[in-house]
């Protein structure tokens, strides 16, 4: 059984945060909010997590579109090629926001996801308990979006809702308030001009 946990953005208990992030580190798993979408998480750099993601999304890891989620700009380095000025510029101006980044992948990624991955989604969420999360941890996450199974709602949004499907495949989920049912804005920056692949939340600043 899931821990079902209230955190609201603006009162963040640091305790909570660190028994959160002690499991994740274990390679446990979370159901946390995000700036768009509740998104599932785990330690980026635990062995087990990508498999377990996958696993419970139902898709082959070659297959999956996971991102890694950022506190900011300053570790991109480690995930992604060097990066042409102009969308380097872009993504300072627009992020932390609900964006996602698909850049081309450095040479450490296929170790960290054990593939052969070309590029990667990256994240950095305006969320203050998301942020909180990977602060502690000390390194990103690596996130999928839940879908829900309603034709009408592509996405679950009341944590109550969220428990009553995922209450058993997680350890920890965080109630922060209602999610949105708009996923990111998807801009495919791995060639040299940006490219808007899909317009979601914040599509208006660009």
């Amino acid at each position: 059984m899931s821990e079902f946990v209230e955190i609201r953005p603006h009162n963040i208990n640091s305790k909570t945060i660190n028994q959160i992030v002690q499991v994740l580190r274990k390679g446990g798993l979370a159901i946390i909010p995000t700036d768009s979408i509740y998104a599932i998480v785990g330690d980026l750099y635990h062995k087990n997590v990508m498999e377990k993601i996958c696993h419970l999304i139902d898709k082959k890891p070659n297959k999956a579109n996971l991102s890694i989620l950022c506190k900011d700009l300053s570790n991109l380095s480690e995930f992604t090629s060097p990066i042409p000025n102009p969308t380097y510029k872009l993504m300072n101006r627009v992020l932390p926001g609900p964006f996602t980044f698909i850049l081309r992948a450095s040479n450490k990624v296929p170790k960290i996801f054990r593939q052969n991955k070309k590029t990667i989604g990256i994240r950095v969420p305006d969320n203050a308990i998301c942020q909180a999360l990977i602060a502690e941890l000390g390194n990103p996450l690596v996130s999928s979006s839940i879908h829900s199974e309603d034709e009408i709602q592509e996405y679950l949004t009341e944590p109550e809702e969220i428990f009553e499907v995922w209450q058993n495949k997680v350890d920890y989920i965080i109630d922060g308030e209602a999610g949105q049912n708009t996923g990111t804005t998807v801009i495919d920056a791995s060639e040299q001009e940006p490219e808007l692949v899909r317009e979601g939340l914040g599509a208006d600043l660009l």
